[in-house]
């Protein structure tokens, strides 16, 4: 996917994100996230949405805390998640293709441009789906490159990094499927479990103790720990393991 194409998805989510918050009402339970209502979605998706802009606007090459978000509530919240998203959305828009800035993740990306885009394209649909499972309804689709894409950007992004605590004491080895239409090639993961950051490679590369799978939306989901894993293959324990260590 080209950076064009993630602005595009993170304008759209981030509109989808406040609508559903605005129909589901500030006291909502978000139900992947107990402790939340969906004031605090609103507040952790708009500061971060703030923070990255900064970053970005800023031309900042080193990290930033992220700020408080206001004391707001109701209709004023929405419309500050909207003013967050909108400013986010203008930034990447507005930054220049050569911009230098901090970024996170261990894995390669083309540009800190291409990395913030991508990187905030995710965490906002991942909190859109939060938004409509609190609202309530049929929650809208993750489009499967898209899906196959975030579900990289998890393996090799975010649990590259020293933070991970998704570690095994026993050397194991995760397989992680998503399936694609029939007649195009399925995307597979190989994860290797030791006491250090996982690697992963992307291929079915040895033997794999279980293999997690299913189609590219519902993996996706699923492996942010909103949705249970669509199939697990092999030893289950491992499935347990990753919903227990992987979170972000």
């Amino acid at each position: 996917m080209e950076t064009a194409d993630f602005l595009e998805t993170l304008d759209r989510e981030g509109r989808s994100l406040a609508a559903a918050a605005a129909a589901a009402g500030p006291d909502a339970k978000v139900p992947a996230c107990p402790e939340w209502q969906v004031r605090d979605l609103l507040r952790h998706t708009g500061s971060v949405h703030r923070w990255a802009a900064g970053l970005v606007a800023g031309g900042h090459t080193a990290p930033r805390p992220v700020e408080d978000p206001p004391e707001l509530d109701g209709a004023e919240l929405v419309a500050w998640y909207r003013d967050s998203h909108r400013l986010l959305v203008d930034t990447l828009a507005a930054a220049p293709a050569d911009l230098e800035c901090w970024t996170f993740h261990r894995a390669p990306s083309p540009s800190p441009l291409a990395f913030w885009t991508r990187r905030q394209a995710h965490e906002t649909t991942v909190h859109r789906y939060d938004a409509e499972a609190a609202r309530g309804g049929t929650p809208s689709p993750v489009a499967p490159d898209f899906a196959v894409d975030g579900v990289d950007e998890l393996l090799r992004g975010f649990h590259a990094r020293s933070r991970s605590r998704l570690r095994s004491e026993e050397p194991r080895v995760l397989r992680l499927r998503a399936v694609r239409p029939q007649g195009e090639a399925d995307a597979v993961w190989t994860v290797r479990l030791t006491t250090e950051p996982p690697v992963t490679v992307c291929t079915a590369e040895g033997e794999a103790q279980a293999e997690l799978s299913g189609p590219a939306d519902e993996l996706y989901l699923a492996l942010w720990n909103r949705t249970a894993v669509p199939k697990v293959t092999g030893d289950s324990s491992l499935a347990d393991l990753w919903r227990e260590r992987s979170g972000i």
